[in-house]
């Protein structure tokens, strides 16, 4: 097999002379594009491409921020404070205004935001059917007050003559037979007649005295005029159709529920057309008195030897970290209830009791940092009150009304 050698490669001289020859010659091709490309491009590609990736790898790399809180936490003011929620609510606590009578609602008066007095209309339900049974109750008082005239008109004067007419009928009529009965008698004596016809002229006689006498007591009951007693009997009866008007008024005015406090519109739960009145107690609007605000405070119940009603206390609203009220007390709620969660869950159940307190709030724009701060109804607010005084819940050191309600009940 004949191997051909590659033109580049330099000729192999005779061994014997090698080692005198000059050394051989090297054969290069001209470089072309691809060798450039190859001994300068690659190179140049690869760093760009370890460049991208490095790139790349920087810039997407997780990058963990920590931006500051959308609103700063709040801190008490005080040293050493007891910690509590709190929700607003109007001076006159919620008033949850329900309708005592069942019924479709065709029109509502009140408006969120409204100011409402004693007496203002807040809706009305439909009240024809009401409407048509006064009607016929003023009817029936009309009847008894007529029957009433009519017996106090008493005696009727066209009544009268027919009676006295009646009267001398019977006295003729009494005349005739005690005639007949004197001539039967004589006639008897002289035996003209049979005992039998004297009998029957006696009985005759009788006859027309108890019908004459008749005659005589109707025309003296007519003169007398009607009894007193049936005229007590009428006035008992315009009293009692004068009374089921009333009530049906009074069922008629209790369609349009109206406010019983002063106020203001927090809330209105019911439209026209809608049927109220089931389940009982549904709050259909509810009012309160905002001019001054309330603030209910939950104390926990490991917390209550702590507290004292004499102590400052800061209500600072949900977010407003940097906004603080000043609370006055006002009265505590001794009965511990059962701490309530804001979700109205009903199947949450909590195991801890809560003491109740009743702080006043003071007005907008009376806070100790910023000004113009709105409250609203219903709004959470965090509660601090100084723990530091080391006394009980009077500021006497004695347990106050908590204790004192907790030995009673102990008792």
């Amino acid at each position: 097999m004949t191997i051909s050698h590659h033109a580049s490669e330099p000729t192999r001289m005779p061994e014997a002379t090698s080692a005198a020859a000059p050394a051989p010659l090297r054969l290069e091709r001209p470089r072309s594009l691809g060798d450039l490309l190859t001994q300068f491009g690659l190179p140049a590609l690869a760093l760009a491409l370890a460049s991208f990736a490095g790139w790349f790898v920087w810039t997407t790399r997780p990058v963990e921020h920590s931006p500051p809180p959308p609103a700063r936490p709040t801190r008490s003011p005080f040293a050493e404070a007891l910690a509590c929620s709190g929700v607003v609510e109007a001076q006159s606590e919620n008033i949850a205004v329900g309708s005592a009578t069942p019924g479709v609602v065709v029109e509502v008066l009140a408006k969120v935001g409204d100011g409402v007095e004693v007496g203002t209309a807040l809706f009305r339900l439909d009240d024809r059917d009401l409407r048509g049974e006064l009607a016929v109750r003023k009817a029936a008082v009309e009847q008894a007050r007529s029957d009433l005239i009519r017996l106090e008109a008493e005696p009727r004067r066209e009544t009268i003559p027919p009676l006295v007419a009646s009267v001398n009928e019977a006295k003729a009529a009494s005349i005739e037979a005690a005639d007949a009965l004197r001539r039967a008698e004589e006639l008897f004596t002289k035996q003209a007649i049979a005992e039998q016809d004297v009998i029957e002229r006696r009985q005759a006689a009788s006859y027309a005295r108890a019908a004459l006498q008749k005659a005589e007591a109707e025309l003296a009951l007519r003169e007398a005029g009607s009894w007193n007693y049936d005229r007590d009997v009428s006035r008992a009866a315009i009293t009692k159709a004068e009374a089921d008007v009333e009530r049906t008024e009074i069922d008629l005015d209790r369609l349009t529920v109206r406010s019983l406090v002063a106020g203001k519109v927090l809330q209105v739960n019911v439209r026209p057309g809608e049927f109220v009145g089931a389940p009982p107690g549904q709050p259909l609007v509810i009012l309160g008195d905002v001019d001054r605000l309330h603030v209910r405070v939950d104390i926990d119940e490991f917390e209550i030897d702590r507290f004292n009603r004499s102590a400052p206390a800061r209500a600072i609203p949900r977010g407003g970290a940097g906004i603080e009220y000043t609370l006055d007390f006002v009265r505590i709620e001794p009965f511990v209830v059962p701490k309530r969660s804001l979700t109205g869950d009903n199947s949450e159940r909590v195991d801890t009791r809560v003491l109740q307190v009743i702080y006043d709030c003071a007005p907008a724009g009376d806070g100790a940092s910023g000004q113009g701060k709105r409250l609203f109804v219903g709004q959470q607010v965090d509660v601090f009150i100084e723990a530091g005084l080391g006394v009980g819940t009077d500021g006497s050191g004695q347990g106050g009304e908590a204790s004192q309600a907790g030995v009673g009940g102990a008792r």
